[in-house]
């Protein structure tokens, strides 16, 4: 139903997105034990919406009948020299998983596996918000606001 190749690329994403997920998780570890429970609980929010995409892409696999094993992912220690560190990182993460979604996409348009492209698509669109929110989250701690009182700009959702 869908290409070799794109499911392989697919398959090297599940182990991408769990590997986010540790990653938010010791984002938020490190907020959780200076006491900023708002920006830590923004981070857990975050450790799970990846792992949703992982589970979000599995169920693509399995749907498309591709056999495939889950990939490991590395051990994420919550040790970072400051909150605006951790937030570049996170803004990092999120423009390398934003060219692994665009890679994927063109291989699936060479394969012209429209298909696979059409399930790329959501995925694209919410690497646009988390790229944009990182970015957001950025420029408040760069403006140098207290972090117990930027709690309260912090994102809900």
């Amino acid at each position: 139903m869908i290409s070799a190749e794109l499911a392989k690329s697919l398959n090297e994403q599940v182990g991408h997105e769990l590997t986010a997920s540790q990653q938010y998780l010791a984002i938020a570890v490190y907020f959780a034990q200076q006491n900023l429970d708002g920006w830590a609980g923004f981070f857990y929010r975050q450790s799970e919406e990846e792992r949703e995409h992982a589970l979000k892409i599995v169920r693509f696999l399995v749907d498309a009948g591709v056999k495939f094993d889950i990939p490991a992912t590395a051990k994420a220690a919550p040790s970072f020299k400051s909150a605006a560190d951790a937030v570049k990182k996170a803004h990092q993460w999120e423009l390398q998983v934003t060219q692994q979604f665009q890679e994927m996409a063109r291989i699936a348009t060479e394969k012209r596996d429209y298909t696979g492209f059409q399930f790329l698509q959501w995925f694209i669109e919410e690497q646009v918000e988390e790229v944009t929110t990182m970015e957001k989250l950025l420029a408040l701690l760069e403006s140098g606001i207290n972090l117990f009182q930027a709690e309260a700009l912090l994102p809900k959702e």
